[in-house]
């Protein structure tokens, strides 16, 4: 993978995480409802944040694997 291709793909994953952990977006899941004891606004932050987590790992480790072979 190109530098470049990898630094855009990194970019659109900061922008879905605005996105995502952005006020209008965080609003729907401000109810009151838990999932395992744990209110479900901080169960969905904590798993965009692991998604997201997840997400820039599989672009860093496609573009080494990439350059590896190169």
């Amino acid at each position: 993978m190109k530098s470049s291709n990898k630094v855009q793909l990194l970019w659109s994953v900061f922008v879905l995480g605005i996105f995502l952990l952005n006020y209008p977006v965080m609003k729907l899941y401000n109810i009151q409802s838990t999932i395992g004891g744990v209110p479900l606004l901080y169960a969905m932050v904590f798993g965009i944040w692991l998604f997201l987590i997840v997400l820039t790992y599989i672009v860093i480790r496609k573009s080494k694997k990439e350059e590896k072979s190169a």
